[in-house]
């Protein structure tokens, strides 16, 4: 192992873009549809991994929500997300902001209950168990209509305590922000964080749209905002954090190859960048693997690693003991 890969080991970090269905692994996702009887199409791990092919964004996601139908109880939700919680703590991730989409779970007749119970559960261990600190935002699926969202959030709000916000995913063509404009006010009302998915596959007035319309605090992706100099430099004048996943947008092939990935540039530029793992048991890595595969150099790490505390929703006390851990982490390894 290189210093540079010991370094990116040890590094203290914060996760802001991981979606908990995406990190189901085909060990586990195999092993749930054996103890909940349900068929896939893949009888093996190999079989399950050859068709993690992508053209595209909605490639992936006919196989992500095919994956969704061995979720069913609330131990199923327990073990996929204590799965991703172990590694990360393994990976130094002593912060996530872990995205979940309810409705491809309540559509196919899962409680809303039964997934926030399984999640919450988890977290609680992890906490106890690796000293992590954890959160959970609710997504709404774009290729879904606003009324569904609604619902959606309806459904939610006994929960409220269990959630810090509400993002936007799934299909990004032809699915603008403006669809939700309402729904994202309501719930910004009622005091929840608003993140959005905008400019991986979208248009960078996607991007626009996110911020103007939805008033979302993160942009999730954004790369596509380099396309208008305005936009970007905006971005840059108001320091909107980017939750930027190169893994991901290699394997959906956004960027035809990692040399390629605007991720520098949005460092050079002053964009507050961060790094994340997306959907990793699908994308090839975690949070560590997307660091080492962009080469950068330490201090562009250690920039990306600084802003993603900078940039998460945890309380100014916690967030400064992060960084105060990040400093000391890096000053004793010169």
């Amino acid at each position: 192992m290189t210093d540079l890969a010991r370094f990116i080991e040890g590094l203290p970090k914060a996760e802001l873009h991981i979606h908990i269905e995406g990190s189901l692994e085909p060990e586990l996702m195999l092993a749930l549809a054996d103890r909940n009887k349900v068929a896939l199409r893949f009888g093996s791990i190999e079989a399950l991994r050859a068709a993690y092919r992508f053209a595209n964004l909605q490639d992936f996601l006919d196989l992500y929500y095919e994956g969704m139908r061995v979720l069913l109880h609330e131990q199923d939700f327990y073990d996929l997300a204590m799965a991703y919680l172990r590694k990360a703590a393994s990976q130094n991730v002593r912060h996530a902001e872990i995205f979940f989409d309810p409705q491809g779970h309540t559509g196919r007749g899962v409680p809303f209950k039964t997934v926030i119970d399984g999640l919450t559960r988890a977290r609680a261990d992890a906490e106890r168990q690796f000293g992590m600190t954890t959160a959970l935002i609710l997504c709404f699926l774009r290729h879904l209509d606003e009324a569904d969202a609604e619902r959606t959030l309806d459904e939610a709000l006994p929960w409220r305590d269990r959630f810090i916000g509400v993002g936007l995913d799934s299909s990004e063509k032809g699915q603008p922000p403006s669809k939700f404009e309402r729904v994202f006010a309501r719930a910004r009302g009622l005091g929840l964080h608003a993140v959005a998915h905008a400019g991986e596959e979208g248009p960078a007035d996607y991007v626009r749209q996110a911020l103007d319309l939805l008033k979302v605090e993160r942009i999730d992706h954004g790369v596509r905002a380099l396309e208008d100099a305005a936009l970007t430099a905006r971005l840059v004048r108001e320091q909107v954090p980017l939750t930027v996943c190169p893994l991901s947008n290699l394997r959906l092939c956004v960027v035809p190859d990692l040399k390629d990935h605007p991720l520098r540039r949005m460092l050079r530029d002053g964009l507050m960048a961060t790094i994340n793992s997306d959907d990793p048991a699908y994308f090839g890595g975690y949070m560590n693997e997307n660091l080492a595969a962009m080469a950068l150099g330490r201090d562009e790490i250690v920039a990306l690693a600084r802003n993603g505390f900078r940039a998460a929703f945890c309380d100014p006390e916690t967030k400064q003991r992060y960084l105060t851990t990040l400093d000391a982490y890096c000053l004793s390894r010169p």
